[in-house]
Parts: C-alpha cells; sequence; structure tokens
C-alpha cells in the first residue's frame, strides 16, 4: 500500500468518525424541531393582522327561561267504570269511543227481584197510613192511647225506609257516568256476569287536558301558581298555551325536583292524554340587558374572557356574567352598550394583537 492510498483511508475513517459523532446533534437541530415550527405557524406572527368578525353591543331584552323535556299530558278525571253491586249484565246502553253526559245510564244488571220487592212494599203504604190517619183521629177523642198511635206511625216510617233501601238497591245495578267525558272500550258483554270487580269500561275527561312535569331545585321559586307556560307535542313545532294551578308539597329527594301541573283548555277536544311535551317556562325577563353570543367567551385560567376591538388591536376584558340561554350569556360587569366585540377566531386572539374586522353580525 503506497503512502496516498493510505492517506486517502486514513481521511475516509476520520469523516466516518466525525459523522458518527455529530449526526445526532444535525438532526435534531433540522427535524425534531418541525412540529414547534408548524405550531408557532397556526399562530399569527408578530405583527401579522387577524381577520375577525364582530358585533355592536346592544342592549336587549334577555329571557330566562326553563325547560322540561319529559312532560306529559294527562286527562282532568278518569275513573274505570264497575257495578256497585254484582248481577247479570241485562243492558249496555253506550257505544265505544263516544262521549257521554253526567249521571247518563251507560249499563245496567238485571234489577227484577227488586223490582217486585219494591212493588210489595209500595203496595203496603196506603195501608198504613189510612191506620196512621185512624189512629190520630182516635187519639185527639183520647179514645187511643199514645203509644198506639206511635207503633202505627213507626211500622209507616220503617215501610218507607225499607221502600228507600230497595230504590238505593236498584240505583246499584245501574251503571251511570260520574262526570262528562268519553268511554272506552267496553270489557264486557250483555248476559256476562260481572262482580263488583268487574271492568266494564273506561271513563275519561279530556277538556280541559292536565300537563305534568318537573322543574329542578333552582327553578323552581320561578313556578307559580297561576304563570303561564307553553309546550309543544314533538315533532311538531305549534306552540299551545297552558296555566300552572298546582304544584307538589315536596321535592322529590330521587331527582331532586318538583313536580308541576298545569291546565290546557283542549276546547276542540283533539288532543289526546298520554302524550310526551317539552315545556318553556319564562321564568325571568330582564330589560336592557347586555347578552352576548356564547362562542364569544371563553375561559381562562378559571375566569371568563372576551376581547374587543379597540384601535386596531384586540383588547382582554375580564366578565362577571349573569344567566346564561341557549344562545346568549348574560354580562353583568366587563361590557358595555357600544362595544365592539370580536365573534371569531377567539381561541387565537390575544391582547393587543393587531386585528381587522372583515363583518359584523
Amino acid at each position: 500500500m503506497n503512502k496516498n492510498t493510505k492517506i486517502i483511508l486514513f481521511i475516509v475513517i476520520a469523516l466516518i468518525i466525525a459523522g458518527t459523532v455529530f449526526y445526532p446533534s444535525v438532526r435534531n437541530k433540522f427535524f425534531d424541531n418541525e412540529p414547534a415550527v408548524a405550531a408557532r405557524s397556526s399562530q399569527p406572527f408578530r405583527g401579522e393582522i387577524l381577520n375577525v368578525n364582530a358585533i355592536v353591543i346592544k342592549p336587549s331584552t334577555l329571557v330566562d327561561e326553563v325547560k322540561a323535556s319529559k312532560a306529559t299530558l294527562l286527562p282532568d278525571e278518569e275513573v274505570e267504570l264497575t257495578f256497585e253491586s254484582p248481577g247479570k249484565i241485562t243492558n249496555i246502553f253506550f257505544k265505544e269511543g263516544s262521549a257521554v253526559k253526567k249521571c247518563e245510564l251507560l249499563a245496567k244488571i238485571n234489577d227484577k227481584p227488586l223490582q217486585a220487592e219494591l212493588r210489595k212494599l209500595e203496595a203496603q203504604i196506603p195501608l198504613a197510613e189510612d191506620r196512621v190517619f185512624r189512629q190520630k183521629s182516635l187519639l185527639e177523642k183520647d179514645a187511643v192511647s199514645k203509644e198506639t198511635y206511635e207503633s202505627v206511625t213507626t211500622e209507616l216510617e220503617k215501610l218507607r225506609a225499607d221502600i228507600a233501601l230497595v230504590k238505593a238497591q236498584i240505583a246499584q245495578t245501574e251503571l251511570r257516568a260520574p262526570f262528562d267525558g268519553v268511554v272506552g272500550l267496553r270489557n264486557v258483554s250483555e248476559g256476562a256476569y260481572a262482580a263488583t270487580t268487574t271492568i266494564v269500561t273506561n271513563l275519561t275527561k279530556t277538556i280541559p287536558l292536565k300537563l305534568e312535569f318537573s322543574v329542578p331545585e333552582k327553578s323552581a321559586a320561578d313556578v307559580t301558581q297561576g304563570k303561564k307556560i307553553t309546550f309543544r307535542l314533538p315533532p311538531e313545532q305549534t306552540e299551545y298555551r297552558a296555566t300552572i294551578y298546582a304544584t307538589d308539597s315536596r321535592m322529590d329527594p330521587n331527582t331532586i325536583s318538583m313536580k308541576v301541573r298545569a291546565l290546557y283548555a283542549n276546547s276542540n277536544g283533539r288532543m289526546q292524554p298520554g302524550r310526551s311535551a317539552d315545556v318553556t317556562i319564562r321564568a325571568n325577563e330582564i330589560r336592557n340587558a347586555i347578552a352576548v353570543p356564547n362562542e364569544s367567551v371563553i375561559k381562562e385560567m378559571g375566569v371568563d374572557v372576551a376581547y374587543i376591538y379597540r384601535s386596531g388591536k384586540a383588547k382582554r376584558i375580564v366578565l362577571e356574567t349573569g344567566i346564561r340561554t341557549e344562545s346568549v350569556l348574560q354580562i353583568l360587569k366587563g361590557l358595555s352598550a357600544g362595544d365592539t366585540l370580536l365573534v371569531s377566531g377567539v381561541m387565537q386572539l390575544r391582547d393587543d394583537l393587531p386585528v381587522r374586522i372583515d363583518s359584523f353580525h
């Protein structure tokens, strides 16, 4: 191996050793720093202007609403109709699903033995009254004792009481509507034997309807008797109005909520009980409130923060907030009417960042 070859070999070995030593630092410098560069590239560089949208804050009326999504329509009255005494059903007078009036006769069981007993007792009335008349005339002439007169009088009263009892028993063989309403499907037929536990049909009063729902503990004070509410029946969007008439006497310990009932007129009778409803209650109405879009307010270090436009830059404002609705947040301190509030790019904003307003919403 000549001298030149040895020199070349020495240089190659030296380059290999140098590459092994310095390659890691070179790689970190040119490759490992890429994520940091990319992260910084997503933020505005110093001196770069961020394009944003804004609104000019104006006082408005803010409505604080309580919503209940599991409300249920209930009938004003509902009862399972049964006979008061057992017997064979002789007549059914109602048509299934029809409207009936209070005291209307719906069905009847066999009362022939009672009717016969009634006629027997009523036939004895004239004779008993005649006895009382004769004994009274004799008593006035002191021809009979007072005890004799009182005995026949008592017999007459007993007879009248027996008649009243039989009439009451006959009334128990009649099934009458206890209130105006709509009868359901019948569960028996004529000729069937009905016990006192046999349900003949259901009677439901649907004018008006009750609306039952629950409100959380924090909203209980806003729900008072006579308060107007609105509700809709999903998927329909039509709004109906009802009036609160009663609240439960205590909170439900399991859900920490209070049960409430409202009354809906249902004057046309078209709405049926059993449907679910979404209820909205206007708990409070605040006039001349400062309210901003929810998305324009962010949390920074546990406080609510928004940015306003001032002299071409974003100005960070710490806020004191009030009630929140689905779309807006009430501002108690920090913002005033006339302030230009930045509503886009909020997560990229920082204090004194140059901004340009593209449009006002």
